[in-house]
Parts: structure tokens; C-alpha cells; sequence
């Protein structure tokens, strides 16, 4: 076995670790956002304990999604170079892109883009 496949099989290792890893971000964030619902709903109001509900969870789920990006740059690049595998990897990025600004929006109330409500914080 030479030394090109050695890296391979380490990086196909990497790569699964990598997806591993994210699918366990996106659960354990589940998780825990929904035991902090239970438990905030019961002692708060139940609309601010629904919208931190939200907000954790999808926090959660953009990490996952970051690194699941990882993931799949890691394997479209260096493991699997060809065109259907870069036009997979754009179409990830594209919807991952997408899910981001639009639980921005959800979360924050604004694009990413906009400048926060308090108006532009730039330093003279």
C-alpha cells in the first residue's frame, strides 16, 4: 500500500468522524433545547420559553450544518474529485446558505446583512 492511499483511507476516517460529529451536535442540541423548554415553560412564560426553544435549536443546527459542510468539502475535494460530486458540494453550500439567513431572519429579526436595530455601531 502506498503512501497516496494511506492518506486516503485517513481522510475517508477523518471524513466520518467529521459527519459523525455533526449529526451528534445537531442531537445533543435537540436535546438539551428541549430540556430547557420543559423545564422554562413550567416557570416562565410559555412564548419566551417557545422562542429560546427556537433560538437554541436552531443554533444548534447551523453548527451541525457548518460542520457537516466540512464534511462534505473534505470528501468532494480530496476523495471523490469529479463534477458531480463539486455540484453536490455547491448545491450543500447553497442550501446551508440559505437555512443560515433565513434562521437568522427568524432568530434576529433581520437579514444578516442589516445593521442591528440600535442602528450602526462603527467606531470613529
Amino acid at each position: 500500500m502506498n503512501v497516496i492511499e494511506h492518506i486516503r483511507e485517513g481522510l475517508e476516517f477523518a471524513t466520518g468522524i467529521i459527519e459523525l460529529f455533526a449529526v451528534l451536535v445537531i442531537v445533543s442540541g435537540f436535546i438539551r433545547a428541549s430540556v430547557a423548554y420543559n423545564l422554562t415553560r413550567r416557570a416562565a412564560d410559555r412564548d419566551k420559553a417557545f422562542v429560546a426553544f427556537r433560538s437554541r435549536l436552531g443554533m444548534n443546527m447551523l453548527l451541525g450544518l457548518e460542520i457537516l459542510v466540512i464534511a462534505d468539502v473534505i470528501e468532494s475535494i480530496t476523495l471523490e474529485p469529479s463534477y458531480t460530486s463539486l455540484t453536490v458540494l455547491a448545491f450543500l453550500v447553497v442550501l446551508r446558505t440559505i437555512v443560515s439567513w433565513t434562521t437568522s431572519l427568524q432568530l434576529e429579526g433581520r437579514w444578516p446583512w442589516q445593521p442591528e436595530a440600535g442602528g450602526d455601531k462603527t467606531d470613529a
